[in-house]
């Protein structure tokens, strides 16, 4: 991850927030400008692993380098990062197959991240980073009043996808051509479902790169054919999310255009 030179930092600080989501207890990571708030805000959802060092860093460099306030979610509870593939495929079986079930995990913690007297309640966003894109998808799915949602190697689908309607957030995807979790198949249905329901929208696909791409430890998975960081699309698209959020917050109307860039 590209760091920020001390003269592009702002102070921050950091707490703990604990919650309940889904009977589980949860510990999320907070991380806030020192400034005078209010602050827009983003819930930042980790990848299927759990809450780890990658996603509490992404939610300090959002605090510290944006001025946003940043959440960084549990998902399995005690802030546990699993270790094992095969642990992590079965504890998501039923997030991936419920919506009742992955909305118990993240309307929890939308609710937790209003609740921080820091927080601008008029510009709040969802990011996620692999099964956590999709956490944040499922969230705009239920309608709730979030004004964006970015998703990096984010899965597409969705467990009710009949509910896009509800979606009021402008949506950004930034994924990997040669992802084999998200195939040209599973883009063009999302582009489907989201112009059908008339959702804001964009769609940054970029040659050559694969799942994980920016998780500088994804090659201690084992599996590089399928996780493989790229720190060019990772600089790119973590550009890519500061731009579409500027404009967006900038613009209150943020656009109607539906685009898909290849870089």
């Amino acid at each position: 991850m590209t760091g920020l030179s001390p003269k592009d930092a702002r102070a921050i600080n950091v707490r703990p927030v604990d919650y309940v989501a889904d009977g589980l207890a949860m510990r999320g990571h907070l991380a806030i400008p020192a400034d005078a708030g209010p602050h827009p805000a983003l819930l930042v959802f980790p990848e299927g692993y759990g809450l780890s060092d990658q996603a509490i860093l992404r939610a300090e460099r959002i605090a510290s380098e944006m001025g946003y306030v940043a959440l960084a979610c549990d998902l399995h509870g005690e802030a546990r990062e699993l270790s094992g593939l095969e642990e992590v495929l079965e504890k998501l079986e039923p997030l991936q197959k419920s919506s009742a079930c992955v909305r118990e995990r993240v309307v929890p913690a939308y609710d937790a991240l209003l609740a921080q007297p820091e927080v601008d309640p008029a510009k709040v966003g969802a990011i996620g980073f692999c099964f956590g894109g999709t956490m944040a998808l499922e969230l705009a799915l239920t309608g709730r009043d979030i004004g964006a949602v970015v998703g990096f190697h984010s899965g597409l689908a969705l467990t009710a996808p009949q509910d896009a309607p509800n979606i009021k957030a402008a949506i950004l995807l930034l994924l990997g051509a040669d992802d084999p979790s998200i195939d040209a198949e599973q883009r063009l249905l999302f582009e489907q479902t989201m112009r059908e329901a008339e959702v804001r929208w964009e769609m940054h696909v970029y040659g050559g790169v694969r799942h994980s791409f920016t998780n500088p430890r994804a090659h201690e998975r084992g599996l590089p054919d399928w996780l493989r960081y790229d720190p060019v699309a990772d600089r790119r698209s973590w550009n890519a999310m500061r731009a579409f959020l500027d404009d967006l917050w900038a613009a209150p109307d943020g656009g109607t255009s539906a685009t898909i860039v290849m870089p």
